[in-house]
């Protein structure tokens, strides 16, 4: 298949394009940077691998948890390009949670197959998910609700804690505060994850029409501000249209 994945829920901009068994990888700085280099990179990479948009099957993106503008950037491109695919035919989208990305890089990288995924959400937070890989489905089993919760309060399952290792960006800002007794590995939830992670996705069935794509928020504090600006804005463009037209001179 042709494809396009990226994620800009952290501070590094990730994006990868498979044509066939080939991925062409390109990783930039994240965060403000991203709605304004995502597009162009893109281009960029469709255009080394020899692909355009028209010529994409699939678009997979990070839905989150992780950075908020980061989250709204990618949703918002990917609905952009799926809709336009294809010569305005459109592509479907698969939106992947960048807690279980995490974990398949921790599993590619460093051969862990017991992940405790962890995120930094900021605000002296972390989000969290425990995932266990089967070898007999070639598949991740992970927690269907993520955590958000202090560094502190993380802990590990209580069966074997040897075999769990903590996986993410989040030991380098907490330090100690995050479970000092445990293994830490460095992993992002990077595109080429993504990628891996699309078959078992699109066999389940997780798939969806660009209309349908929606970031994963888990602070409800910051989610509930971003509907109160859409109801505004839904509030202004209303008050707009019904403004009576002025007189002709």
């Amino acid at each position: 298949m042709n494809l396009l994945a990226f994620d800009s829920s952290t501070d590094t901009l990730s994006i990868a394009v498979q044509r066939g068994d080939a991925v062409w990888q390109h990783t930039a700085p994240g965060g403000p940077q991203a709605s304004a280099a995502l597009i162009p990179a893109i281009q960029r990479l469709l255009a080394e691998a020899g692909l355009s948009f028209d010529t994409l099957e699939l678009i997979v993106f990070g839905r989150g948890p992780g950075s908020f503008t980061g989250l709204r950037t990618a949703c918002a491109v990917a609905q952009g390009l799926a809709f336009g695919a294809r010569h305005g035919q459109g592509v479907p989208v698969l939106p992947v949670d960048t807690l279980l990305a995490v974990a398949e890089e921790a599993r590619h990288q460093h051969g862990c197959t017991q992940v405790l995924a962890v995120l930094d959400a900021r605000m002296n937070e972390v989000y969290s998910a425990r995932c266990a890989w089967s070898d007999a489905s070639q598949r991740w089993q992970a927690d269907a609700d993520f955590g958000l919760c202090a560094p502190e309060a993380l802990a590990l399952p209580d069966t074997d804690l040897a075999t769990w290792t903590v996986a993410g960006n989040a030991h380098a800002p907490y330090g100690e505060r995050l479970l000092p007794q445990a293994r830490h590995v460095q992993a992002l939830p990077t595109a080429a994850a993504l990628l891996r992670l699309a078959p078992a996705l699109l066999a389940a069935g997780g798939a969806v029409p660009a209309s349908e794509a929606l970031p994963r928020y888990i602070r409800d504090k910051v989610a509930n501000t971003t509907a109160e600006r859409e109801a505004l804005r839904a509030q202004a463009n209303l008050a707009a249209s019904t403004q009576p037209n002025p007189p002709a001179p």
